[in-house]
């Protein structure tokens, strides 16, 4: 068929502009489904509280609007009076195109994982860590991406069963590259199995000191202090020790308060009792370990230890209560009319021939 006959065959042009508009009208219904449809099903869900359903709907809107068009571009291509592929590799195509949204839909639907499950596990009482949700779902991805591609493999006609064979030939040598890689994965499973920390907790190990932000198969990362992101590999922080301050069920207070030699006993006593008498009815001071008690004989006072510890375990918090405590202390000080000391250094001359002599000679 010439050119010029092609032009006038009314049946070609028939077949594409029938193609034309199909694909044209489920762009329509693509365009109509997300200003509508959509909005309307997820107006109705946020409104009726459903949660799940509106995450739902909003991690799969891009995966079903590109399924319309695809649908449209099959029923289309049906019509259209020109071959550019074979059947073969069209189907191939297709069935490819359709497991490619289908891995992009299951990642998105697993994103949702780690919103959802905290309120699933504090329903039902599961006992599991927060700091195990990210690494499932990271393990979950990698699931969704190998059967993806796998799939498609199969779908062109690769071996996939020859390529994970191949993988253990060659499996001694990709173990000796990946071996850092290897051990901070096992480490990664150690800090998740063990739960030293979670994410959001504050730790300090010989590396760093900072709330815990995520972790991943490689490494974990802390946000310091001053806001500085530090990524500590996994290896490295499950073979170091970890102190895991949000743990804290309590914090230590201990000092010695020096006082004057001219503090007689009765008012030591006293002065002693009340102290301990105000840490028992403090309410930032934990009852079951109080301890104060006239200690020591020093070269310029007399040592009272306190030793105690306060049931708040922030910082700021800890501050603010043992600022507190030395406010009542000073408060006792004054009511009690005891001193505290002051370090000094006497100097005593046997005899004023001595004095004298010190004298001429700074003179």
């Amino acid at each position: 068929m010439t050119i010029l006959s092609s032009l006038y065959n009314w049946d070609m042009w028939l077949q594409l502009g029938i193609s034309a508009a199909i694909f044209l009208f489920f762009l329509a219904v693509r365009s109509a489904f997300t200003r509508y449809l959509f909005k309307y099903l997820l107006s109705l869900a946020r409104r009726r509280n459903i949660t799940f359903a509106a995450n739902l709907m909003t991690v799969l809107e891009k995966p079903l609007r590109w399924l319309i068009v695809l649908i449209g571009f099959i029923i289309a291509s049906r019509y259209f009076p020109f071959e550019i592929v074979s059947h073969e590799i069209k189907i191939r195509l297709f069935r490819s195109a359709f497991i490619i949204l289908a891995t992009w839909a299951l990642l998105n639907i697993s994103a949702i994982l780690t919103l959802l499950f905290p309120q699933l596990n504090s329903k039902l009482d599961l006992g599991v860590d927060q700091i195990v949700i990210p690494f499932i779902t990271k393990i979950i991805n990698i699931i969704f991406i190998a059967l993806g591609v796998s799939i498609v493999a199969e779908e062109w006609g690769f071996n996939v069963n020859g390529f994970v064979a191949g993988l253990g030939l060659g499996g001694l040598a990709f173990a000796l590259a990946a071996k850092d890689t290897i051990s901070n994965l096992f480490g990664g499973i150690v800090i998740i199995t063990e739960k030293p920390f979670t994410i959001g907790d504050w730790i300090k190990t010989p590396s760093v000191e900072g709330t815990v932000e995520d972790i991943t198969f490689r490494s974990t990362k802390v946000r310091t202090f001053a806001q500085a992101l530090v990524t500590v590999p996994n290896a490295t922080l499950s073979n170091e020790p970890i102190i895991n301050w949000s743990k804290m069920g309590k914090r230590q207070i201990a000092f010695h308060l020096r006082v004057s030699y001219q503090t007689s006993r009765t008012k030591l006593e006293v002065f002693t009792k009340q102290l301990e008498q105000m840490l028992q009815n403090h309410e930032g001071v934990h009852k079951d370990t109080i301890m104060v008690r006239f200690d020591q004989f020093s070269s310029a006072s007399l040592d009272i230890y306190l030793y105690f510890f306060t049931t708040v375990t922030d910082y700021a918090g800890y501050l603010e209560t043992k600022e507190n405590i030395n406010f009542k202390i000073m408060d006792i000080l004054d009511q009690h009319e005891v001193e505290m000391a002051i370090p000094a250094q006497n100097l005593i001359f046997k005899n004023e021939s001595a004095l004298h002599e010190m004298t001429d000679f700074n003179t």
